[in-house]
């Protein structure tokens, strides 16, 4: 069961990537990434008062917050980069990069012990980044790629500390995150007032795209409390697979051969760091 939570994690994430990106580049990445922590905010207050939790503790509702700043700052970055870069580059390298920082953080923090399986995947992710970006050239996939690192912080941010949250409190560890997800983006939002006068249905597709990720993360909290840890991040972290297969499919995005033989090492470095 707690496998299949992880999975439908990964479904709702890469249905928001693919989707979030989209209306990037329409509307301005900080409108998307504000509006749509607030429509996470609103579905995840819901779903805790409809789940009620044994007991609430302030040490749980902490490490909620703290997850919902690596949120905030992941989506922030996200959307950017898809904004002005390829799918098929910023979503894989968040994904791969965070994984492998979630492990590293098991083994220093929380005495994890990868397999020799764990650490071949670990040392596949670096080569196999420098390949997505376009092996070192264009400016464009450069920059891509650097959102795609810059959120895979927020990434591993977001999945270890909601990881920390213990069961009896329910779901107020979500709504918790993404109250600090929406106090974190304020200032970039503030600098960009204007672009957030938008049709009203751009706001309410925004706010459900948060909702969505949301969703994903209430996935990944169940999932995080039936199994270890490493496991479920893994295969929470599955979800580039949807975005860029819809990328490629329905917006035709190209890749190069280099980006290609990129994307396949990260696929394998997941699947070693899945078996590890």
């Amino acid at each position: 069961m707690g496998a299949l939570l992880a999975l439908s994690s990964a479904v709702c994430y890469g249905i928001v990537d693919f989707f979030g990106g989209l209306l990037s580049r329409r509307v301005h990445y900080s409108v998307v990434t504000l509006v749509g922590q607030v429509g996470g905010l609103l579905l995840a207050v819901a779903a805790a008062f409809a789940l009620p939790a044994d007991a609430v503790r302030s040490a749980d509702v902490l490490w909620g917050a703290l997850s919902g700043v690596g949120s905030g700052a992941a989506m922030h970055y996200l959307n950017r980069g898809m904004s002005r870069g390829a799918m098929t580059v910023v979503v894989p390298v968040s994904a791969v990069t965070g994984v492998a920082l979630s492990v590293l953080c098991g083994v220093l923090l929380l005495s994890d012990r990868p397999t020799p399986l764990a650490w071949v995947g670990i040392g596949v992710t670096l080569p196999a980044l420098w390949l997505v970006s376009g092996g070192g050239g264009g400016a464009r996939e450069g920059r891509a790629a650097a959102d795609g690192l810059l959120a895979s912080l927020g990434v591993a941010l977001q999945y270890i500390g909601l990881a920390q949250a213990d069961a009896t409190s329910g779901l107020w560890p979500v709504a918790a995150g993404r109250v600090a997800a929406v106090l974190v983006l304020l200032p970039s939002a503030a600098r960009h007032l204007g672009a957030f006068r938008q049709p009203p249905k751009h706001l309410a597709q925004a706010a459900l795209i948060g909702a969505g990720a949301a969703l994903g993360l209430i996935f990944y909290l169940s999932a995080a409390h039936q199994q270890m840890l490493a496991i479920a991040v893994v295969l929470a972290s599955l979800y580039p697979a949807i975005p860029v297969i819809l990328a490629l499919a329905v917006l035709r995005e190209r890749i190069t051969r280099l980006q290609t033989t990129g994307l396949t090492a990260a696929a394998a470095a997941t699947i070693l760091l899945t078996l590890g």
